[in-house]
Parts: C-alpha cells; sequence; structure tokens
C-alpha cells in the first residue's frame, strides 16, 4: 500500500458534507485498504467558518473556496454545494488545478455536464456523480458502465422522495395535497419551499442526467417535459383505485420504437398496482429500466439525506482515487448518438381525462364522436350521475395509446361542446 495519503477537499460541509467527512475518518481504515492509499481531508470550504463542526479540525475550515482548489497539491475535489454558481467555476478551477471532481449537483450537471465532461477530458480528470441521482441508490455507474454493452430504451422511475411521500400518504390515508404535504414538511421530508420539489423541477434534473447516459446523447434541463403534482386530488386516486392503479410523479425517459430520437418528460401517472414501481413507498426512490440484453431491471433504495447520498459520494471517492492510484481516467461523457429530444406533443401514452357533463341523453356519443375524429382511439368509458341535482354528470374516458399533440387536440374540441361543462382532470397512465 501507498503510505502517501491522496488529498481531498470538500466543498460544502451542511447534511451530506459532513456525513461524508464523518465516514471519511471513522472508516478510514478501511477506505484505505480499499484504495490502495490513505486519504487525507486536506480542506473544507463553508460560508460560516464559525459553526462548530465535530470531527473536523477547524485549521482545515476556510471561506476561500477558490484558494483551496487553486492549491495545487490536491487529488480530488467533493463537491455538496448545489446550485450553479460558484460550484460551476470552483469545478473546472478544480481540473485546471489538476484534481478530479466527485459531486452530487444535478442541477448543474443537467445544465453544464457536457462543458463540465469536456473539462475534465481536457485536463485528464474525472468527473463522477452517482449522488446527483436517486441518492445512495447505485445508478449511474451500472448505466454507464455495467450496462454499456447494452442498448437501454426505457428509464422509468421515481427520482423525489419528497413527492413520492406525499403521493404514497394521499393514497393510503386519503388525505389532500396540503394534508400530505403538511406531515411531510413535519417530518422533514419537504422544504420550507417544496417547489423543486412538488414541481418537478429536481426530477426534471435528474431526467435529464440519466437520459443523456442511457441513450448516449445530450440531453438539458430544457429538453425535459415538466408538469408538478400540486394539482393531484383526492378524486384522482379514487379514480386510479377503480381502474387498479395508483399515482406517482415519474421521471420517463424513452428512446423512439424507431431509434432516431429521445424524449425525456417528468410528470404525475396513473400505474398499475401490479407494476413495481407502484409498491415504493414512503421517501423511498426506484427506478426501472428496459434493455434489449438484460430486460427489465429495477434498482431500488433511499433516494436522499445525509448518510444515503454520503454513501454515494464516498463510493465515487473510492473510484475516482484507483483511478488516480493506477494512472487511468473512468468514463467520460458518451454523446456520441448526438440524436434530437423530441417534443411532449410527439410522445405517446395511454390517457384518463374525467369530464363533467350534462347528464341527458347523447352526451357519450358526441364525446366518443370528437375522440374519433382526432385519431384517439377510446379504451373505456364511464358514466355516473351525480346527487345533487344539478344535472351533471361525470364521465371518465382512458384511451389507448395516443400522442400527446393528439390528445391536446381533443380537449380542446370537447371544451367546445355546448354538453361539457368542464374537464376535472387528465392524466397519464404509465407502466402497462
Amino acid at each position: 500500500m501507498r503510505t502517501r495519503p491522496l488529498k481531498v477537499a470538500l466543498l460544502g460541509c451542511g447534511v451530506v458534507g459532513s456525513e461524508v467527512a464523518r465516514i471519511m475518518t471513522t472508516h478510514a481504515d478501511d477506505l484505505a485498504a480499499r484504495i490502495g492509499a490513505p486519504v487525507e481531508l486536506a480542506g473544507v470550504a463553508v460560508r460560516r467558518p464559525s459553526k462548530v463542526r465535530e470531527g473536523i479540525d477547524p485549521a482545515l475550515v476556510t471561506t476561500d473556496a477558490t484558494a483551496l482548489v487553486k492549491r495545487g497539491d490536491l487529488d480530488v475535489v467533493v463537491e455538496v454545494i448545489g446550485g450553479i454558481e460558484p460550484a460551476r467555476t470552483l469545478i473546472t478551477t478544480a481540473f485546471e488545478h489538476g484534481a478530479s471532481v466527485v459531486s452530487a449537483n444535478k442541477a448543474l450537471l443537467a445544465q453544464d455536464g457536457a462543458a463540465l465532461h469536456a473539462a475534465a477530458e481536457e485536463n485528464n480528470r474525472d468527473l463522477y456523480y452517482e449522488a446527483a441521482v436517486a441518492g445512495a441508490i447505485p445508478l449511474i455507474r451500472p448505466l454507464r458502465e455495467s450496462l454499456a454493452g447494452d442498448k437501454i430504451n426505457r428509464v422509468m422511475g421515481i427520482v423525489n422522495g419528497t413527492t413520492n411521500f406525499i403521493l404514497d400518504k394521499m393514497d393510503s390515508t386519503g388525505a389532500g395535497y396540503q394534508e400530505a404535504l403538511d406531515e411531510a414538511t413535519a417530518l422533514g421530508y419537504a422544504e420550507a419551499d417544496p417547489t423543486a420539489d412538488v414541481e418537478g423541477f429536481d426530477a426534471a434534473a435528474k431526467a435529464a442526467i440519466l437520459a443523456g447516459i442511457s441513450f448516449h446523447t445530450r440531453v438539458r434541463l430544457d429538453d425535459v417535459y415538466r408538469e408538478g403534482m400540486t394539482e393531484v386530488t383526492s378524486a384522482d386516486f379514487a379514480s386510479a383505485k377503480e381502474m387498479g392503479c395508483t399515482i406517482k410523479l415519474l421521471a420517463i425517459c424513452e428512446r423512439a420504437a424507431d431509434g432516431g430520437s429521445v424524449t425525456a418528460r417528468v410528470h404525475p401517472a396513473m400505474i398499475p398496482l401490479s407494476h413495481p414501481l407502484a409498491s415504493v413507498r414512503g421517501a423511498y426512490n426506484a427506478v426501472f429500466v428496459e434493455s434489449d440484453a438484460a430486460g427489465q431491471l429495477m434498482f431500488y433504495g433511499p433516494g436522499a439525506g445525509g448518510a444515503p447520498t454520503a454513501s454515494a459520494v464516498l463510493g465515487d471517492l473510492v473510484a475516482v482515487c484507483r483511478n488516480k492510484l493506477s494512472g487511468a481516467t473512468g468514463p467520460g461523457d458518451s454523446a456520441y448518438t448526438q440524436l434530437p429530444v423530441s417534443s411532449m406533443g410527439e410522445v405517446v401514452t395511454r390517457y384518463h381525462i374525467s369530464l363533467d357533463v350534462a347528464d341527458k341523453p347523447g352526451v357519450l356519443a358526441q364525446v366518443a364522436t370528437v375522440f374519433a375524429e382526432h385519431g384517439v382511439s377510446i379504451d373505456t368509458v364511464r358514466q355516473q350521475g351525480r346527487q345533487d341535482g344539478n344535472g351533471e354528470a361525470s364521465l371518465v374516458v382512458v384511451t389507448h395509446r395516443a400522442s400527446d399533440a393528439s390528445l391536446n387536440g381533443t380537449v380542446e374540441a370537447l371544451r367546445s361542446l355546448d354538453t361539457v361543462r368542464g374537464v376535472a382532470s387528465i392524466m397519464r397512465v404509465e407502466g402497462e
């Protein structure tokens, strides 16, 4: 074993960063044995140096992150501060001064992953980011290494624990959205401002990363269709149960049937209870992968939290340190296909549409005609009169597979019918 330690700098020492530092200290001997050399925490960049950080030598703490990454003697920089800047500049500066980088920064990688990979390659350094998607779940490395010889066709998953907790609570207890969100906040699963989670921004960043790796093409955050889950209601869950389904906020990345394009999207969807993702409860994450040779694979586990995310960071750290000792670098950016990213209008799936209609003869025929005129085939339909005496009924239509564009045209035409009083909800049906 090499006796000279590999030097590691830590950018950020919050929930994740403090766990990374703790594990580096408490598991130092094991990490050294697995790597082939000891690792040394050489510096920690923070915003509030006065805060007490148990187990970290105060002499290592600095507020000058730029000076830290410019030292020139670092082997690895671990970036867990998040956001776009200064993280982007610090990472590229680390490459330029001889350090490889381990990052958990999903937003930055989704926006500027190609540029970061190019900077790493130019400086012959590693960029690893297992912790950027699905926390502790080994996912990035299996996709870009274990399945490198296979053709991945679809990746569909629950990649945000906060939203899964909320939807699971609504499903299992009948709670409304706000009630379930309040409980998630009280338990620490949701931030004070949950927008990034419940509006799908967090999942969209992860979808961009997954799509890029899976399909060997460049997919940026702006390419991902995003729809939040704040409009999901108890009535939607009741309808889902009648179909033998539940509702999840899904990140879905697909290769077109002809192989000529890809799509990436995030939105709530009904999935059959028989699908493995339907049984993912609480704040857990799971990702379902479909490929030509391996078939169907599922990755499951805790998707967030200090210790789980630190586990993924440390796994990357070990890999990067091993590469350093062997004089090699790991897999970099693989975007040789350069496939176009199709718009959401071209996505084909099933739909569940709930309409408020006049409770009188002929309405169903009118609605069916509109669907037929727009080339959308109906699978099932259910109409139920209401007891409130206002002359309205509920009409639920489930389609066969149709494009998003054709479904949108259908809905606009339905709104123009005098007998259609309103569109209560529209939800995609996935996971057949």
